[in-house]
């Protein structure tokens, strides 16, 4: 028998749970693309999105997902041959590093592994390295990954930027912010980020197929010296268009702009980030208390280790096959959706069946969280998987906090 039937739960680090009033802002006919109600709406979501972030530099919009962010920020700084630093906690840093290897750039891997953060001080010796040994430095940009959803690792990108500023380095600090962005502090101006990504899928709340680059004065100068943004990559006409299709190098992705707008409007209505930002907190807190109650009994273990810990989205692992097999039994049994293990062991090795995750990003309430806690529990029981007592009361306790 399976209690699966009603209305499932995507529980997967993106995309992400799109809530009722964003599919019903899309679900309408396509406007004028010309003149209008969109052509009004675009640059106050402009506007509303950079708020997000934190900056007074400019938003280039992309249709495309993640990936496209990752290319499109490359194709404007990035030109075949410059040297640039990738900064890996997890699968995504490499990705966003194998992109610009097969754009021509020369990249070089700094690997922290996948349970620990990235370390600012070794990065400023590095750069330390190249400026000294290369009269200023071969090193054109520094790319790290605020939230990695494979590891679940948060890198302290405030810490980054004071070490690269020590070592007096003048390469840019770009960004990935895909899994950050809508769920808790980012700070683009005040950490003295250079180009900073997103897409809409997660935090934003929407379906896959925006991508968003932000980027500041420093990166602008950039692109003008680098001199290899291609006619569709090219961020200055998206940013500051002569006219309105310019935005999107072309026809409007106008039902993901409706989309986007009622999102944006239901985190203003919650209190802006500030409170996004707490509520994403709590319900990490309170996803780590169980999990520590659980571990006590058995061998589930938080990947991230604390004080590195993302609010939106937690690594997690099993011996060997129980966690693909918790995974199954969920969303056949319960209707919850877990995210696969990523980039913690390769899809052919056994070990691969020891890990998952579990997005708690964007739409997402108390009930949600405890809910999809109760089936995991659910799951351990009927499987057999050792585990502690006492996490769905240790869960409750933290959201029942003042």
């Amino acid at each position: 028998m399976t209690l699966s039937y009603g209305r499932s739960y995507l529980a997967i680090p993106g995309p992400t749970v799109v809530p009722d009033r964003v599919l019903a802002a899309m679900h309408r006919a396509s406007p004028n693309i010309y003149e209008g109600p969109l052509v009004e709406m675009v640059p106050g979501l402009i506007a509303d999105l950079k708020a997000l972030a934190r900056t007074k530099g400019d938003l280039a919009i992309y249709i495309g997902n993640g990936h496209a962010a990752w290319e499109a920020s490359l194709a404007n700084v990035i030109g075949p041959g410059d040297r640039v630093l990738v900064l890996a906690s997890g699968a995504f840093g490499h990705g966003w590093g194998a992109v610009a290897e097969r754009m021509g750039a020369r990249v070089e891997v700094m690997d922290f592994g996948t349970r620990a953060p990235l370390d600012p001080e070794a990065v400023a010796a590095r750069l330390a390295q190249d400026r000294a040994g290369n009269g200023g430095g071969e090193i054109v940009a520094v790319l790290a990954v605020h939230v990695d959803t494979s590891t679940g690792i948060r890198a302290d990108i405030a810490a980054l930027r004071a070490a690269m500023d020590r070592a007096g380095h003048g390469a840019l600090l770009m960004v990935d912010c895909i899994a950050s962005l809508g769920c808790e502090r980012f700070e683009m101006d005040a950490w003295g980020v250079d180009v900073a990504l997103a897409a809409s899928q997660k935090g934003l709340m929407c379906p896959p197929g925006l991508a968003y680059v932000f980027f500041g004065a420093k990166a602008a100068a950039r692109r003008a010296e680098a001199g290899c943004a291609s006619p569709y990559w090219d961020w200055v006409p998206r940013a500051a268009p002569a006219h309105f299709y310019q935005y999107f190098a072309g026809t409007a992705p106008v039902h993901l702009l409706m989309g986007q707008r009622e999102a944006l409007d239901m985190i203003a209505e919650e209190g802006g980030m500030e409170a996004v930002s707490a509520r994403h907190e709590k319900l990490a807190r309170a996803l780590w208390a169980a999990c520590a109650a659980w571990g006590w009994g058995g061998a589930l273990a938080i990947n991230a280790p604390e004080g590195a810990r993302s609010h939106a989205v937690t690594a997690l692992s099993l011996p060997a096959p129980e966690a693909t097999e918790l995974r199954q039994w969920c969303e056949e049994k319960a209707g919850v959706t877990l995210g696969i293990g990523l980039g913690m062991a390769p899809p052919d090795d056994p070990a691969w069946h020891g890990y998952f995750r579990l997005g708690h990003m964007g739409h997402v309430n108390a009930h949600m969280l405890l809910g999809a806690l109760g089936a995991m529990e659910a799951g351990m029981q009927a499987l057999g998987i050792a585990h502690g007592t006492g996490a769905l009361e240790a869960a409750a306790g933290v959201v029942a906090e003042a």
